[in-house]
């Protein structure tokens, strides 16, 4: 358990390995830092059930210190972002062979969670 807790406290500044082209894209999506170590999940929104999740992690980027969740793969379409209650947040669409970009910095607590 040591070694998970050390994962999402350590600052991340190594490259992140994007799995996208053809049909496949991925997700950044930027939060404030209180988020740090929290899953974060996505569903197809025709697929509520069916929700990949990542962690939101510390990262430093061209000198910046950043947090964010990347979702490395996801298929082309729309999907639901989920605030740490469960509740929809919202939707985005991924685009194959495209990096998108969601930025939950400064949100309501109800959003971005307690």
């Amino acid at each position: 358990m040591e070694e998970s807790h050390s994962f999402f406290e350590r600052v991340h500044s190594e490259p992140v390995v994007l799995e996208i082209g053809g049909e496949i894209g991925a997700l950044v999506l930027y939060t404030d830092p209180e988020l740090r170590g929290k899953e974060i999940e996505v569903s197809p929104v025709q697929e509520p059930q069916r929700r990949t999740h990542t962690a939101v992690l510390e990262r430093h980027f061209n000198g910046k210190q950043l947090f964010a969740a990347v979702f490395a793969a996801l298929p082309a379409g729309v999907y639901t972002l989920w605030n740490l209650d469960g509740q929809a947040a919202g939707t985005v669409a991924i685009t194959g062979g495209c990096v998108n970009e969601v930025d939950w910095r400064q949100r309501q607590p109800a959003i971005a969670g307690r």
